[in-house]
Parts: C-alpha cells; sequence; structure tokens
C-alpha cells in the first residue's frame, strides 16, 4: 500500500462516495485507512472521569484502502499510485495520471542507478 498519513484521498464507493479528505492513520496489515470526516459512526460512551459528560461521540472508522484513490496535485482528480527509480538509484511515489512526483520512499541504492 503506497498511502502515507496527510496525502489527500477521494473516496471512490460506499456510502462516502465522492468525499475528499485527509489521511489521519494508515494501518498497513489491515489495508485499511482512516479519512478525516469519512466513515462517520456514533461511540456511545458511559460516564467517567475521563469524559465526564458521556453521551455519543463522533468518530472516523476504518476504510479499505482499496475504495479510495489519491488526488492529483497537478488536476486534482483521482489517479493511481506508482514507484518508480530515479536515476540516483532511490524510489519514489508518483502520480500516473499526470506523471508528478510525490516524494522519496527509500535512499539511493547503487544497484538500481542508471549508468
Amino acid at each position: 500500500m503506497l498511502f502515507r498519513v496527510d496525502d489527500q484521498v477521494v473516496v471512490i464507493t460506499g456510502a462516502d462516495k465522492g468525499l475528499k479528505g485527509k489521511i489521519l492513520k494508515v494501518d498497513r496489515q489491515n489495508n485499511k485507512v482512516i479519512i478525516e470526516g469519512a466513515a462517520r459512526v456514533y461511540k456511545h460512551v458511559k460516564r467517567s472521569q475521563k469524559n465526564p459528560q458521556g453521551g455519543r461521540l463522533s468518530k472516523e472508522m476504518p476504510i479499505s484502502a482499496s475504495n479510495v484513490m489519491l488526488v492529483d496535485p497537478q488536476t486534482g482528480e483521482p489517479t493511481r499510485l506508482g514507484i518508480r527509480y530515479l536515476d540516483d538509484g532511490s524510489k519514489e511515489r508518483y502520480a500516473k495520471k499526470s506523471n508528478t512526483g510525490l516524494g522519496q520512499i527509500s535512499p539511493a541504492n547503487a544497484k538500481y542507478a542508471k549508468q
């Protein structure tokens, strides 16, 4: 999964289809992401010292990573993500629609450097 925290994404299916938001948390083990404002549910909380009022708290629930797409930084439309090697052998993420680089994800490795 190539998503990172603070990526801007759009939900492509489900109850929140079309909603754009920022990724708050990435769960790579379960292939899920939590998006700001998406998949909100009410959690009923009993009164306690930590929560003196009690009542209903609204919180975001995880969404499958396959149900979201990255928003292309150039066009503002949903795009897929890819990985490519740069000339110095370092790896970076890029938006496939506009071919825009989205940041390095691993340091340079001489084995993958172009001669």
